[in-house]
């Protein structure tokens, strides 16, 4: 064989196998306009709330592995959730837990919390966008004059902008009361002398280069001021609610729901709500030794809000345009630790869809007698996150643009193709 002829024959069987898997993978494309992502920090037990299995004993010596609480019937025929999630058991047919939902960082919460968020590990040379920030980038705001992300709770790495720079970033407060720190003027500064104070920083912000990390600032410095006022910070003053819907929503944590339904319809695409800011039970999700004890105070407020942010965004006809995610950073096993709590699992756990114009089944993937492993539908957490963006309408093996270096949405996520039309 002549030298070009081996050079084109190998040529030809060498890139053989790109063109044979060049057919397009069909890529569901969900309705939803907005999403909520409810984060349940410190690693929620499916076995004691979405995925309930026989009953255990954590206080006898010999103890018995199972679910801490008895399970109860909802309004999807043979999906059940324990006791404590009463009110969430009545809307579940606007609902899908995903059972299977699995990951292998089971050992360090930090590690857990920014794989789940997004849906990568920790790269020493690259700074990963969060779900919501990409959702942020790829949407923007849906509404005029609003920011496209906007978190309630405290702020860090994981939930934040990455390599998409500042434009992508989030709005953050803590306290649903006095709303985002910094975006009301002090008394003595009037629109006069805000704008006096824009246009002095002006020429400086100027020089910026176009497509520098400066300029990205600056357009985000841009949009901080233009929320600056009475205009946007309305939208937090939860006293413009009924009484009764606010009784609804329970304590702090539904009024942060709460004020997550008035975000929705002022036209934030993203808000990140966390739950149990202040550790009501002392120890969070994180239920170690004793800390299950009072485990059940924090399944019955995430039931009370949840439901009635279903409810809510329901009646203002806003649930089938808003998806509900209910996140949290691995599971918890059957077994009992030696004081009666329970560990850290991430062969199995929970995560909950809700809204967002999905065919909800109740429950999707099948977990073992114990919740420990999957059975049926395995739901790697790089599926969960295609599944959120495909809802969104965000192709999941989009690429997006690290300086010169393509990364896609997700690594190869793929959106469960039962939960779409």
């Amino acid at each position: 064989m002549k030298r070009r002829s081996f050079l084109t024959s190998a040529a030809a069987m060498g890139a053989a196998p790109l063109f044979a898997n060049n057919t397009p993978v069909h890529t569901p494309k969900g309705k939803a306009e907005h999403c909520i992502f409810i984060w349940l920090g410190g690693g929620m037990a499916q076995i004691d709330t979405f995925d309930p299995k026989k009953l255990g004993n954590n206080t006898d010596k010999t103890k018995i592995a199972g679910s801490l609480y008895k399970a109860i019937d909802t309004s999807v025929p043979g999906v059940q959730l324990t006791e404590h999630l009463s009110k969430t058991a009545k809307v579940m047919e606007h609902v899908t837990v995903m059972r299977t939902v699995n990951h292998h960082v089971i050992d360090e919460h930090a590690f857990a919390t920014n794989i789940v968020h997004t849906g990568r590990m920790i790269s020493g040379n690259v700074v990963y966008p969060s779900v919501g920030s990409i959702i942020a980038h790829e949407r923007g705001a849906a509404g005029e004059g609003m920011p496209p992300y906007i978190l309630i709770g405290y702020p860090n790495v994981s939930r934040g902008p990455g390599f998409l720079g500042a434009k992508a970033g989030y709005v953050y407060l803590t306290d649903t009361n006095t709303g985002p720190a910094g975006f009301t003027r002090p008394d003595f500064v009037d629109e006069k002398r805000a704008l006096t104070r824009e246009q002095l920083l002006a020429p400086l912000m100027s020089r910026a280069p176009k497509e520098s990390s400066i300029s990205d600032y600056k357009a985000a410095q841009e949009q901080a001021l233009s929320l600056s006022g009475p205009k946007f910070m309305r939208h937090f003053n939860l006293k413009e609610e009924s009484a009764s819907l606010r009784n609804d929503y329970g304590g702090e944590f539904g009024q942060r729901c709460l004020l997550s339904r008035r975000l929705v319809q002022a036209g934030v695409r993203f808000i990140e709500v966390s739950h149990n800011l202040n550790f009501m039970n002392g120890t969070g999700w994180d239920i170690h030794n004793e800390g299950y004890k009072n485990q059940h105070l924090l399944i019955q407020e995430l039931d009370t809000a949840l439901s009635a942010l279903i409810r809510d965004l329901k009646n203002h006809k806003l649930l089938d345009k808003t998806l509900i995610v209910v996140g949290t950073e691995f599971g918890r096993p059957p077994e009992f630790d030696g004081r009666g709590g329970r560990g850290h699992q991430g062969t199995t756990f929970s995560m909950v869809l809700a809204g967002g114009g999905l065919n909800h089944c109740g429950a999707y993937g099948v977990t073992d007698e114990l919740s420990k492993n999957p059975v049926e539908n395995p739901v790697p957490l790089v599926d969960f996150h295609a599944t959120i963006h495909a809802a969104m309408g965000i192709d999941p093996s989009k690429e997006l643009m690290d300086g010169t270096r393509p990364v896609p949405v997700t690594d190869g996520g793929k959106a469960v193709a039962a939960l779409f039309g």
